[in-house]
């Protein structure tokens, strides 16, 4: 299997960070350049599937986390931070249960280890009908897209998988028909016997209800030593609504 497609930059502790569903690592460039200046080597990884990584007919967390593996064995790197968001978190968590000495620290963003029911049904319906109609450029795309996703901001980050392949033609970044089948796959829990006793944290958008003050105890069951912060004036995408406070807690938890 080929590697992930990457964007490295920076010097000092490897911080790997790992994007969410139907995301690219082009999601985390502002962010990660705010990390390699605070002194870490910043990976950005496109996970199978996504971005400008491979395309597989194959899709799995244990998947996803060993394509990860890979990459450190390829850059040889020992052991890294590891930081994902949503479907990046739960790769991450699967990462840290599999491979404990390859994580010095984790972070997650915005999920948890619970399964999560399919909920992404509209938005690939729509990409689906997108990937299936003759685009001539992207205001023609969004008009597409409107029909079914009414906000403007979810279609701009839909849109960022959209790329022009000859001057007539555009293409698509994710795997639009293994994605569409996928969506079980997506939600489903970290295995309950994937404990990971290093330091971590979960942090949570305040107008989120992927991880609730409910969920606390669970995650400390395979999490013993997690942390939890909860973003302000944020949802799921709380690292793009709040950068500020995002890397403000971020931070503060890596240089302890």
């Amino acid at each position: 299997m080929p590697l992930l497609h990457a964007n490295s930059f920076g010097n000092g502790e490897d911080l790997v960070i790992l994007h969410g569903f139907l995301g690219t690592s082009d999601n985390w460039k502002t962010l990660g350049k705010a990390y390699a200046d605070a002194g870490f080597r910043v990976h950005l990884l496109d996970q199978r599937n996504h971005g400008r990584s491979f395309h597989s007919t194959e899709f799995s967390y244990a998947l996803m986390a060993k394509d990860v593996l890979d990459y450190l064995s390829e850059m040889g790197i020992e052991k890294a931070i590891v930081l994902g968001h949503s479907m990046g978190g739960k790769t991450a968590m699967y990462l840290a249960g599999i491979a404990p000495e390859k994580v010095h620290k984790l972070l997650v963003a915005d999920i948890g280890p619970k399964a999560y029911p399919p909920h992404h049904k509209i938005i690939l319906d729509a990409l689906g009908t997108l990937y299936n109609s003759q685009i001539s450029s992207r205001t023609q795309a969004e008009e597409i897209l409107s029909v079914q996703i009414k906000s403007a901001g979810v279609r701009q980050f839909l849109l960022k998988n959209l790329y022009r392949k000859t001057p007539d033609t555009f293409g698509f970044r994710a795997n639009i028909p293994v994605l569409s089948v996928a969506m079980n796959a997506i939600g489903e829990a970290l295995p309950k016997e994937f404990k990971f006793e290093k330091p971590s944290i979960f942090l949570s958008g305040a107008q989120s209800d992927y991880i609730l003050p409910e969920d606390h105890l669970s995650i400390l069951v395979q999490f013993p030593k997690a942390q939890f912060k909860s973003v302000s004036k944020a949802g799921h995408w709380l690292h793009a609504e709040n950068p500020t406070e995002f890397l403000a807690y971020t931070l503060d938890f890596l240089r302890r």
